[in-house]
């Protein structure tokens, strides 16, 4: 019956207003239809425990909820719940016939004017950021509390949050979460709890537990001719919308991260603070961003479960999933890493660059690549292509050091600001090696070596696939390899801490065996 619904609502007609398409987006939980001007939002006939939308009763009730609740952020664009009927040509939001659902009826906001876009395309400002940390700040102090709702933010119901969340990833072990990586999760927050009951009992009693959003993420903050639209709370369950200030904060924060985006992340939370006088969010900021990327990563899991999703999409929700846990591993190996200069070693292809992306994106640090930075410095575009012979053109000995100089000028700033730094580079050279094991010494930090190193034969297989695709900023290619390899000067314990990977192996696998190498120090 589902699909006859479906089929029906992707016509015009289906609509009480005048509509000259319709496009369908899924999501775990709902169906929605996007008209000329209006979102239509059904509820699935789903029940995940947490979530039980099974009853055409319950979702008539949630639907109410949604609107209910999300006028408070966002009162113009819910305009109320409506009735899907019965008609002698098919599902329709119109005529009299009987009753087969509710749907949520939303004034339809540009698609790309939403945050998560305006992100990525760099787009937004960090004046534009503080402005809606002002906003969720303002919410929050105007935002209930009472017995009922401060017993939400008691530890024993935020583990049994934990816990169930634990319980509900056991399914996919062998897919998007490892077990031994959702037991070191598990670990840490349980260690976490313990040591700083005494700060959650705090915030309790003090009026930090509201009755929140409890879905602030980028995908759900509209930027619209200057108005600031927060939209699709979570009605389903009070115990995920009455929390901590610090955990509905902390969301936001969470989703920047994801997207590369620390610096705005620190523009928020520090707005977020001056405007609530919050200083003792900070304490539990790093446990409830574990905790919104661990959930983020079980939505996005969830989905490989959903039927009505194709098989590509299925593929981008694993990965993405995947991504989530690892960035809340991250948050976890970030809080032990005093400041510290990495940098890669190895020949090209040898899979340095993945593997430093994946090292920033967890540890939350700045990296920089020698082929961007030479294109940088040489005034040329990061996209450029060229066909240099070896040791010639742009990639002389000339270029060469200025390429290096500006990659150690450009450490030392971080690591002066007393930041992390990764340099992406070959390091063909002990010399080359040696001016930034100076530049750790200097400032007292750790140099750490990635050196990176796989089969000839996976060498230039990479090699040939990377040139086949045109999509790495690298100009290596095969015809330079040989000549790379004849005066790669490997590096040894004397010049650092060495880190010796396998570029064969998953990523995952490298960065858990830096965490597990870097443990001691």
């Amino acid at each position: 019956m589902i699909r006859s619904i479906l089929k029906s609502l992707l016509k015009p007609e289906a609509y009480p207003e005048e509509v000259t398409g319709v496009d369908l987006i899924q999501t775990h939980v709902s169906y929605i239809f996007l008209t000329d001007r209006h979102a239509y939002k059904i509820k699935k006939a789903v029940d995940f425990g947490f979530l039980n939308f099974s009853t055409i009763d319950r979702r008539r009730f949630y639907c109410n909820e949604e609107v209910r609740l999300n006028r408070r952020l966002c009162p113009d664009i819910y305009e109320g719940v409506v009735e899907l009927r019965e008609t002698p040509n098919g599902a329709a939001f119109q005529g009299s016939g009987p009753i087969l659902d509710y749907a949520v009826k939303m004034r339809r906001l540009p698609a790309d004017r939403m945050l998560d876009k305006l992100v990525v395309s760099g787009e937004i400002t960090a004046a534009a950021m503080r402005q809606i940390s002002r906003v969720i700040a303002e919410f929050h102090r105007s935002a209930p509390t009472s017995a009922t709702i401060a017993d939400y933010g008691r530890l024993e119901r935020i583990m049994y949050n934990w816990q169930e969340n634990f319980d509900q990833m056991a399914p996919f072990e062998e897919t998007t979460l490892p077990a031994h990586e959702r037991e070191l999760i598990r670990s840490w927050v349980t260690l976490f709890a313990a040591e700083q009951e005494g700060i959650f009992q705090h915030r309790v009693e003090n009026g930090f537990i509201r009755e929140c959003d409890g879905d602030i993420h980028l995908e759900n903050i509209c930027l619209d001719n200057g108005a600031i639209h927060i939209f699709d709370c979570i009605e389903f369950n009070d115990r995920f919308r009455c929390c901590d200030t610090a955990a509905d904060i902390a969301f936001l924060l969470m989703d920047l991260d994801f997207h590369g985006r620390h610096d705005l992340a620190d523009d928020v939370i520090d707005e977020y603070v001056t405007i609530s006088g919050d200083s003792g969010a900070k304490a539990l900021i790093d446990f409830y961003k574990i905790y919104r990327a661990f959930v983020r990563g079980k939505v996005e899991s969830f989905r490989l479960n959903d039927s009505g999703i194709n098989q590509d999409e299925q593929m981008l929700a694993s990965n993405r999933a995947v991504r989530y846990f690892r960035l809340a591993r991250g948050y976890i190996e970030r809080r032990k890493l005093k400041p510290t200069l990495f940098i890669t070693c190895g020949l090209m292809g040898s899979g340095k660059s993945t593997l430093t992306a994946q090292l920033a994106f967890e540890l939350g640090v700045a990296s920089f690549n020698s082929d961007v930075v030479r294109k940088q410095t040489a005034g040329f575009s990061a996209e450029k292509r060229t066909r240099d012979a070896y040791n010639e053109g742009l990639y002389n000995h000339h270029t060469h050091e200025a390429t290096y100089a500006e990659l150690l000028r450009r450490a030392e700033q971080h690591l002066t600001a007393g930041n992390s730094v990764i340099v992406d580079a070959c390091f063909t050279h002990r010399d080359q090696r040696s001016a930034f094991a100076a530049l750790a010494h200097r400032h007292a930090v750790p140099f750490i070596i990635l050196h990176v190193a796989c089969s000839d034969a996976e060498n230039k297989r990479r090699l040939q696939d990377r040139e086949a695709s045109g999509a790495s900023v690298s100009d290596g290619r095969l015809e330079l390899l040989a000549d790379q390899t004849a005066e790669f000067e490997p590096p040894n314990e004397s010049e650092g801490m060495l880190i010796t990977l396998s570029g064969a192996c998953p990523t995952e696998s490298m960065v858990n065996e830096i965490y597990k190498r870097l443990a001691p120090c």
